[in-house]
This record gives C-alpha cells, structure tokens and sequence, in this order.
C-alpha cells in the first residue's frame, strides 16, 4: 500500500530514519533538488514473527482468541504419551531426550536436510550432537509446520524468543536442559504448566495399565486415563506373531483361547478392566473400514487356522476383520464409549529401515485407499442394529475430507446428544495450519462446526501441547476473518466466542466424553 505525501522543503533534510515506519522506499522525482517536497513511501508494517499475535490476522481473530480459547484447560484426548513417565514423574536428562527421541516428524525433516542416520537414530552418537543435527537443520524447515511447533514449544515451555539455529544451539540446549531439571518442567510439570485437565494414552488390552493406576492413588491432579488400541488382536497378516500375541492376551485375561468365541470373551474381560480403570475410549489403526459378510463358523475357522500357524487368504483376513471390528463396537457401546478410527495410512514403505529400526520411525505417507462405501457399510451395519457408539473418523488422505464430513450425517443421533459421530481433527501429515483449516471449513460447510469436539496432539512428547494453541489461533483466524469480512454477524461475537470458540477448544470435549 502506498502513499503520497505532501512535505515542506526545510523538513527534507531530517534523517529518514525519524520516519515512523518499518520499510520506507523512496521514489524522488528530482534527485538533484534540494528542495523535493514529494516523498512517496510504503507503509507496509510487517507481523512480528511468533508474537502474541501470532497467525491472528485481524482484530477479531485476535479478541475471539485471548477473550475466549487462550484461558481454556487442554482434555488431549488422544496421544502417545508413556504412562509410566507420568506414574514415576520423570525428569528428562537434557533437551535432546525430550524433543527428538522417538519424534519421527523431526527424524524425516533431518533425513531430507541430508542428516546421516547415526544423527537422528544411532547409538553411537551423543544427544548433544544429535541436538546439534536438529539446529542446523530448522532453518531449512521454513513453511513446514516443523518451524512453527518448534518455536512454540520453546517460547511456551522455556521462555526462549531466539530462533533455533546453529548460532543458537548451544545456549538454547543448556538453557533448556536445566531448565528441565526443575520440578516444575518434569513430566508431571509440563503437564500443569500447559493446563492440562486429562489425557488419554493409547492402551494395548494386554497392558497391566499400572501406571494410571499409580498416578490416580499419587493424587495427581491430572487425569490419565487409558485408551482400548486392539489392532494386535486382529493382525492376522503374520500367522506367528498373532500366537504369540494371543498367548499374551490369554495369560492377561487368565483363560484359554481356542476359538473365536473364546478370543472375544477374552478381550471382553480385558475391556471390562480398562473400564475399571477410567477408559472411555478405544482407538484402531486402520488402512481402511472392513465392513464384508462373514458367518460365525467362517471367522472362527479362520482364527483356528492362523493359530495352527498357516497364511490366511486376503478374502479370510477381510472376514476376520470385519467381525473383529463389529465386536469391538459393540463392546464400546454397551460400556457408553467413544469409539476412534484413524485411517488410510500407508506404512513402513522402506523395507530396510523397517527392518533396521521397526515401525514408527519416519517412513509412513498418506494412501490413497477406497473407503467410502466400507465406511458406510461398517456404520449402517451397527446402527441397523442400534449398537453403533458414538464415533470419530480421522482420515489421513484430505482427498476425503468432504466424504467424511457428509458421512457423519447419515448416522447422528439425537439421543445420545449433540454431534454423536465427529469427524476428527487433521491428523498426521495433515496437524498444521493447511491441514487444520481444509477440515475445519469442510466440518462447517457439510455439518456442524459449533459441536466439533476440537483438537488433541497425537504425540509422544510432554512439549507437543502447544499445538492446541496452534489449532485454537488458527480457529479464531477463519472466524475471525469470516466476522470481518461480513460473512459472519459481528454483533452476534460473545455468543461466537462462548459457544463456538470456547467449546470448540474445551467445552465440547468436556461433555462428550464424560471424563
């Protein structure tokens, strides 16, 4: 934007950097005369990067945020986290143990900056020098949602404003690392310093859940809570890696397991503790929905030839799974849970590092899976039967946004309250600002935004909670902007800010889950 300025010859001579503006460029029409009167400049003022304003474009956005979702407690309904560093409290050694250790966002950011292995995974390599790998490399993160997280947790968990670079790495690891030796900065620290209210680990049924336990007879103000993960329960793909998991789940339910019958008994005594324990949700890591026929004699010849140790055929598997799947819903809704599927990741796409450093490590991508009529067939096929839960799909491809966002409709149900079936929030590849905003705008445009229950952090690290302030800026950015721009009434702004921002952020989640 510029302007043209009228100014008396005897001010030209005042230094330009008296001007009060933040980029100035000069258009003189006589550059030999003294006597110019007509300065023409930008007034552009450029945003503070990681401010207090930070990716709020407006004053609305601004105000819906600070008045409405900054003050709001975090439920992270969802996440990674060890339990047993929250039961022990534990005290993380040094700034590289917290941050990179197991965060396989970072190790693909390092390995594209042409990062050696032995940087990012090897034994036999410091944490200094592996914090000095991730340094170098964050600057170089630039429009990847790595740069922006990463200067978040650093401002909101250590106070620390300078950017990370190489020039900086050192003081910003030795600040930090004693910083983390303080009580308040230890596990259970981190946790009160975010304002965190409950989270919810993710559970295999043959896990002891003692450290929740722990936690809960400590005090802790903080709810942990378990969360019912089976996929192991109906990985039949490799024949002795499934007995052996089944050993496991016979000896934790303390029964035998020679049939279908008995392998649903079995993880219903399992689910039954987990709800002894405050578990109100299950979660499944699917490709996509299996929603086949199956009779009870087929799916139970199945689980009796992989117990033998024979190769099931794709047709026994799909069947398999698409009992394994109903059952499990079925338990959830006699115990009044929330069931999760997160869908439509392609995994471990590099065999060597797969068999170098196992699952989870960084070489996963978005698939491109046909899901639409599975999906629905699953969701009709329980709802027919009125034992569908209440359900949230989180899809990885954003190809599907739309399809998700119209598929919630088919199945809601005013009798189980407001936005039964959610369509859940960008997951994975898709948890930054783009991501997040296509969601939310497909949510509002095919269903309700106002009962959306919000963001949670999918991670494994005590320093991933500023992404819900990430997700709650970037919230009151597209409303804000709506209100500014007259698609949204102005006048109508509390009733915005208390109904849809603040529940959005917290309040939904609150009561939809009943923790």
């Amino acid at each position: 934007m510029w302007y043209e300025v009228r100014i008396p010859p005897w001010q030209i001579c005042l230094p330009l950097s008296n001007l009060p503006y933040s980029r100035l460029s000069l258009s003189i029409f006589n550059e030999y005369s003294l006597y110019l009167s007509t300065i023409s400049f930008n007034v552009h003022q450029m945003k503070n990067f990681n401010d207090e304003n930070f990716l709020l474009q407006t004053p609305t956005a601004q105000r819906l945020y600070h008045d409405y979702a900054a003050k709001q407690p975090i439920i992270d309904y969802h996440c990674h986290l060890d339990p047993s560093y929250v039961a022990d409290n534990h005290v993380f050694p040094n700034l590289s143990k917290i941050w990179l250790e197991g965060d396989h966002y970072k190790w693909r950011a390092m390995r594209t900056n042409g990062i050696e292995e032995r940087f990012i995974t090897g034994k036999d390599t410091s944490d200094w020098e592996k914090f000095e790998k991730w340094a170098q490399t964050v600057p170089y993160t630039m429009r990847n949602p790595l740069y922006h997280w990463t200067h978040l947790e650093l401002k909101t968990a250590f106070g620390v404003e300078k950017l990370l670079s190489p020039a900086t790495a050192r003081e910003i690891y030795d600040h930090c690392s004693a910083m983390l030796q303080q009580p308040d900065r230890s596990a259970r620290g981190l946790m009160m310093h975010y304002n965190v209210e409950a989270v919810c680990t993710t559970d295999d049924p043959v896990d002891t859940l003692e450290h929740h336990i722990k936690a809960k007879k400590d005090g802790f103000k903080v709810k942990m809570l378990p969360t019912w993960r089976p996929d192991k329960a109906m990985a039949v793909e490799n024949p002795a890696d499934y007995q052996a998991y089944i050993h496991k789940l016979a000896e934790a339910a303390d029964m035998e397991i020679n049939g279908f019958t008995d392998l649903i008994a079995a993880l219903q005594k399992r689910h039954d503790f987990f709800a002894s324990v405050g578990c109100r949700l299950s979660d499944h890591g699917i490709g996509g929905f299996y929603a086949d026929n199956y009779t009870p004699e087929e799916v139970d010849a199945a689980f009796k030839k992989v117990m033998s140790g024979q190769m099931l055929t794709d047709g026994e598997i799909s069947r398999f799974k698409s009992a394994m799947l109903v059952e499990f819903a079925i338990m959830d809704h006699e115990s009044d849970w929330t069931q999760q599927f997160h869908y439509g990741a392609l995994r471990n796409n590099n065999s060597r590092m797969m068999k170098l450093l196992g699952p989870d490590t960084g070489f996963d991508s978005i698939g491109d899976f046909t899901v639409g009529e599975n999906m629905s067939r699953f969701l009709d096929r329980l709802a027919s039967q009125d034992k569908l839960p209440r359900t949230i799909i989180y899809n990885l491809n954003p190809r599907d946004n739309e399809l998700v966002a119209t598929m919630i409709g088919n199945f809601q149900d005013g009798r189980y309250g407001a936005g039964k079936i959610q369509f859940g929030s960008g997951w994975w590849f898709l948890d930054q600002k783009d991501g997040m905003e296509r969601q939310l705008t497909a949510l509002s445009n095919l269903s309700l935004l106002s009962r959306f229950v919000g963001m949670l952090t999918d991670s494994r690290s005590f320093l991933s909670y500023p992404r819900h302030e990430y997700f709650r800026r970037t919230l009151c950015n597209l409303i804000g902007n709506d209100i500014e721009q007259g698609l949204l009434p102005a006048s109508e702004i509390d009733f915005i800010g208390n109904e849809i921002i603040a529940k959005v952020a917290y309040g939904n989640a609150k009561e939809f889950f009943k923790f």
